[in-house]
């Protein structure tokens, strides 16, 4: 796949990566978007799918959010790799800046993701 155009949402909530798919789409008609329900379940389809933008919930059963995003950078480090979380809490942040990730607020809006999707593309 394309990772130049390939987005993979993380997240055990199926309305948000209903939501956050649609989105992209609407921004990127011609984006392959990928889901996984588990951070598990991302790092099995990592090797078949190379993302472009990877977008993980933070709470999430099993595997936290956290972990996941770590483990997806190192896995695939030409992804821009985003925590997605209604958690503003200052430590989460400084977390997500020490393993190299983005952090984008939920709710998520059109307008994060296109400020996320603009930044990818400059």
């Amino acid at each position: 796949m394309d990772s130049q155009k390939t987005a993979l949402i993380v997240d055990d909530s199926r309305v948000s990566r209903m939501i956050t798919r649609h989105y992209i789409a609407n921004q990127h008609p011609d984006w392959i978007i990928e889901e996984a329900a588990t951070g598990e379940e991302a790092l099995e389809r990592i090797t078949s799918v190379r993302p472009r933008l990877i977008l993980v919930d933070v709470n999430m059963p099993g595997m936290g959010g956290i972990a996941a995003a770590e483990q997806l950078s190192r896995l695939c480090p030409q992804a821009h790799v985003s925590l997605l979380t209604a958690n503003v809490q200052s430590a989460t942040r400084k977390r997500a800046a020490e393993i190299g990730v983005g952090f984008l607020e939920k709710p998520v809006s059109e307008e994060r993701i296109h400020q996320l999707l603009a930044a990818l593309e400059s």
